[in-house]
Order: structure tokens, then sequence, then C-alpha cells
């Protein structure tokens, strides 16, 4: 009998000291909180990853470069300026601006997917710099428009392409057109934050961006448009890039043009940038 009711009595639950449970989960001490800038580098190595993982993401800097330069070279070059290598010269550095810029939508693209995931509910509960996914996701992409940005000056080379600048003159040229596109890109990603989904971002971006190229000087010179638009021209922000990017290919370092056009970036960063991360903080 005393068996039986020492069997059935209830069995006391164990409680694990203090210091073992201290031992467990605690061995060492606890590691540094990451500073702003080492998260923001390890999500542009997250960016990276996923082209890796899915290197068909490269076709729009590598696949539509190379189709846009050849498509309007031959398309124009003999109607514009009287044969293909002439007009070459003057278009490729417009072709690589409007084919780099138009890639910056994807930024927004990438974060808006990400939201509809739940992937940036789980990066909001890591004791990290709240921005860091944001600014991750833009530093992953300068991969991408320097790989566009390459793509187009190796085709271009190769029909025929000769910068008077020289390789340092198209080194810069491509400095500048990443840090414009960096300052851009802050647009489409306050658009991927707010937007409901990546075709919204998609279409909103393309609305956008289709005038901003197309109607500047990429493909001829402003002086034979109508005066109206000619004032729309003369203030396009591309405008300026491309004629900054072509200077510097061209060897002349047109310092207005430049310095135009960094100003245009630290004052997007500011705008959108703060835009961005309210909405970011908000979401």
């Amino acid at each position: 009998m005393s068996a039986t009711t020492e069997n059935l009595a209830p069995a006391v639950p164990y409680t694990p000291a203090l210091e073992s449970i201290g031992a467990v989960m605690a061995p060492g001490d606890r590691p540094p909180r990451p500073s702003a800038l080492s998260a923001s580098i390890t999500f542009g190595w997250r960016a990276m990853l996923k082209i890796k993982h899915v290197p068909e993401q490269l076709f729009d800097v590598t696949a539509f470069p190379i189709m846009m330069t050849l498509m309007f070279t031959y398309l124009f070059g003999g109607a514009l300026a009287g044969s293909t290598g002439d007009y070459l010269q003057y278009l490729l550095p417009g072709i690589m601006v409007m084919s780099v810029v138009m890639t910056t939508m994807y930024t927004g693209v990438s974060v808006n997917t990400d939201i509809a995931k739940g992937v940036f509910d789980r990066f909001r509960t890591l004791p990290i710099w709240r921005p860091a996914a944001l600014v991750g996701n833009l530093l992953g992409d300068l991969l991408r428009y320097v790989l566009a940005s390459t793509t187009i000056i190796i085709v271009g080379l190769i029909m025929g392409f000769r910068p008077a600048g020289g390789v340092v003159g198209v080194l810069a040229g491509i400095a500048l057109l990443v840090v414009f596109s960096f300052a851009f890109s802050w647009i489409w990603t306050m658009f991927g934050l707010f937007l409901r989904s990546e075709k919204s971002v998609m279409g909103v971006s393309m609305l956008f961006q289709f005038p901003l190229t197309f109607l500047s000087n990429v493909f001829v010179e402003p002086t034979t448009m109508p005066g109206w638009l000619q004032a729309f021209v003369n203030v396009n922000p591309i405008t300026h890039v491309v004629s900054g990017v072509r200077d510097l290919m061209a060897g002349n370092w047109d310092t207005g043009e430049i310095t135009w056009v960094l100003i245009s970036c630290v004052i997007m960063t500011a705008v959108f940038g703060t835009i961005t991360m309210r909405l970011y903080n908000r979401k």
C-alpha cells in the first residue's frame, strides 16, 4: 500500500539553479553589438549572395545593356551621324547611363519583396542598426551598376568605341555614374516601402524613368529639339549625368557638370533617404 501511494505521489519538478542556466546560456561574454557599417556591409553581402544563388538576376545588367547598345547604334547611327562608328562615340556614354539608371528600380523591387515575405520583420527584431537592411541592399546593388557599366564598355570597345580620356577617364565616368545611381536608387527604395506589390514598384518606376532617360541628351543633342522640350531636357538630372560621363570619357574634366551631379546626389540622398527611413521606422 505504501509503495502504491508512493508511486501515485506527484513528482517534484526539477528547477535548475540560476548558476546552471547561466553556464549553459551564456558560457562567455556577450558579443559586442555590430556597428552600423558592419551591419550594412553584411546585408550588402546578403544581396550579392542572392545573385550567386539566382544568377539569372544578372540578365538585366548583362544581356539588356548589350542589346541596348547594339540596337540603338545600328538603328540610329547611319541616320543621325552618317556612320555607326561616329555615332557610337557619342551614344555609348549615354546608353551606359540609361542602362544603369534603369536597373536602379530593382532596389525598390527587392525591398518590396522582402517586406511581402516578412523578412524585414525578422531583421527588425535583431539588435542591429535599424536602417542596415535598407542600406545593405543599396550597397549590394553597386555591384550590379559596375557590372552593367563594364559590360557596355567592353561591348563598345569591340564595336570600335575609343574614349579619348583613356582608362582614367572611363573609370572616372563609371565612378560618377555609380555614385549617382546609388543616390537615385533611394527614390525607388521609398516606393518599395509604401507600394503594395513589386509590380506596382516596377510600374511606377518605369513611368518616371522612361521620360527622364529618353527626354535627355542620351541619343541626340538638345539643340535639335523644340524650345519647350529643351527647357525640360536642360534641367533633367539624367542630362547632366550623361554630359558629365561623356566629358570624362572624352578627357574633358568639366567641373561644372561634375559638381552639379554630386550636389544632386547629396540632395536626393538627404531628401529621399530621410523619407525612406521614416517610412521604414513606421511600417
